[in-house]
């Protein structure tokens, strides 16, 4: 794992929770502070320097800010990427950075795998899309499926849907965090305490959740179901689509789109 940050923090958290051995784990972190807490957390050695582990990995994780790839791959270039057994399989967390980056800067081949995880693999409940890279095999997908499972779930997409991936589930809790503000807020000017409005608004998101995962029915279905006519859903959906949310949501995910493909095409 190159980088000990809260995605890092996240998926070896995930990891050992699912049964890998903490001797099988190794964490790059530059920052001494950082990597004594990991180190003490999880029991897993640190260290700061690139080859010292990821020399006869299987899996080499990075999890760094995309500006940080660069000197990552100049100290991979010097390391013997081969555990003997099987050849190793990159899997960047790196956003916005295409998987041809990689491929450019490793030895002729090396397979790549991009991801696009989001946040809440924080609590075990990501949402990680996967991009195999021009050299990636069946098996090392599966690999790195299992990996990601340890902390939410997996979808495989070309990478030429990542940017689409990004606007959804990337940026996704931010507009789910963002409507929840807003509940909150709008609660609290009916009249409620702060902390009785988070209350109901918190559980209601994640019971709807729930609901729609485990109902079978679509969220069409379920939003009629719960809308009686002439009722105080009806009323309340009608200043929202007065509101135009539904377009919003489109003009907002368009424009995450864009923006991502801009920040891919700087990266490249």
């Amino acid at each position: 794992m190159i980088g000990g940050g809260r995605i890092g923090e996240a998926l070896i958290a995930g990891l050992l929770e699912s049964g890998r051995a903490v001797k099988d784990l190794v964490v790059v972190e530059p920052v001494a502070a950082r990597g004594e807490l990991l180190a003490q957390r999880f029991g897993i050695r640190v260290t700061g320097e690139v080859a010292d582990a990821a020399t006869g990995a299987d899996l080499i994780v990075v999890a760094v800010k995309p500006n940080d790839v660069d000197p990552v791959l100049t100290d991979l270039a010097k390391v013997e990427l081969s555990n003997g057994e099987r050849e190793a399989v990159l899997v960047s967390l790196a956003a916005g950075v295409p998987t041809s980056r990689f491929e450019n800067k490793l030895p002729a081949g090396f397979p790549v795998v991009r991801v696009m995880p989001n946040t809440p693999m924080l609590v075990g409940q990501g949402m990680s899309a996967i991009a195999p890279g021009r050299y990636a095999r069946k098996e090392q997908l599966a690999l790195v499926t299992e990996v990601l499972e340890s902390v939410g779930k997996v979808v495989t997409v070309s990478e030429s849907q990542m940017d689409a991936v990004t606007a959804v589930s990337g940026s996704g809790p931010a507009y789910f965090f963002l409507v929840v503000e807003a509940m909150i807020d709008a609660s609290v000017g009916l009249g409620l305490t702060r902390d009785v409005a988070t209350q109901l608004v918190v559980q209601t998101m994640l019971g709807s959740a729930a609901l729609l995962e485990e109902s079978g029915q679509s969220a069409v279905e379920l939003r009629a179901a719960v809308t009686s006519p002439a009722g105080t859903t009806a009323a309340a959906l009608r200043e929202l689509e007065r509101g135009a949310v539904r377009s919003a949501f489109h003009e907002a995910l368009n424009a995450a789109k864009r923006r991502s493909a801009e920040q891919g095409a700087l990266a490249d």
